[in-house]
């Protein structure tokens, strides 16, 4: 159920309170390690939902540098694709963590539009064991994919899928400045 909805051009953006693993969308935005090969939270419960036959595509990608992002089939999941994004470590701010989270959204759109998809949930990259501020990380994850849009006219639904009635409040307050209500 959406928390918020916002029409912004021709795409839908949503607030969510919800597990990603469930989501019947193009892509699903994993917030990876830079190995791709698995590891706790939002990255374990996506390859723990998608099989074992993510992980045996994801060995053959070789990694991902932080900032960057790598596309996979979805294998066991409601979605089609998997994107996997390598956010920062946080470290206080000052080694640009914020522009290597802000590129995990605009690869991830891109990838997007490289692939004709048109609907993807993100998770709130880098939040999680990486530290990432959690009011920062959302105005960069809101700010960017309205800034990113326009390159991925194919996307015409971004979910922001938050595991917490907390993290969507974030998020809802940022999104809420921008766009149009959608009844």
């Amino acid at each position: 159920m959406a928390v918020l909805t916002r029409r912004i051009g021709g795409a839908e953006l949503d607030v969510i309170v919800a597990d990603i693993t469930t989501l019947s969308v193009d892509a699903i935005v994993n917030a990876a390690n830079s190995s791709l090969l698995g590891g706790g939270g939002v990255d374990g419960a996506i390859h723990d939902a998608a099989g074992p036959e993510l992980l045996a595509e994801c060995r053959t990608l070789g990694g991902c540098p932080t900032g960057d992002a790598r596309i996979t089939k979805g294998y066991r999941l409601p979605a089609r694709h998997v994107i996997h994004a390598v956010g920062p470590v946080w470290h206080g701010g000052s080694r640009g963590e914020a522009e290597a989270l802000g590129s995990c959204y605009r690869r991830a759109l891109e990838l997007s539009q490289a692939n004709q998809l048109t609907s993807l949930a993100f998770s709130a990259i880098s939040t999680g064991v990486y530290r990432f501020p959690a009011d920062q990380a959302a105005r960069v994850a809101v700010h960017t994919t309205i800034e990113a849009l326009p390159t991925a006219p194919s996307v015409n639904r971004v979910i922001f899928c938050c595991f917490s009635e907390a993290c969507a409040a974030l998020h809802t307050d940022v999104l809420a400045r921008y766009g149009s209500p959608c009844a």
